[in-house]
């Protein structure tokens, strides 16, 4: 089964965008090596945010993440600050809900 990992991402200030960067493939790394497939979106795109300046709002990522969470059999929210705000969150969980993929939701623990 493969599991897509959601996240707040976008943010005014680079730093916020870094440290979700950085919990979000914590727990992703953690989630892989327990044997889970996952996918995690941010963990795949931020770097091209960074080095190549590609946009780092939703308006650009929804074509590429919904696709990729269609792909996927469960969503699992990490519940970061912004989680119940976030334009892309909330659609992937739209997404999910239309599409009949499992929603799950987590706590991020370090």
């Amino acid at each position: 089964m493969l599991i897509y990992l959601a996240i707040p991402y976008s943010h005014p200030d680079p730093a916020i965008r870094q440290l979700r960067h950085d919990q979000v493939t914590a727990v992703a790394t953690r989630l892989m090596t327990s044997g889970y497939l996952i996918f995690s979106p941010i963990s795949h795109s931020h770097h091209m945010a960074v080095a190549h300046t590609t946009p780092t709002d939703w308006e650009f990522w929804e074509r590429h993440c919904l696709a990729m969470l269609a792909a996927c059999s469960k969503l699992i929210v990490l519940k970061l600050d912004g989680w119940e705000t976030s334009r892309g969150v909330m659609a992937e969980m739209q997404f999910a809900e239309t599409t009949g993929i499992e929603i799950e939701f987590m706590e991020f623990a370090e």
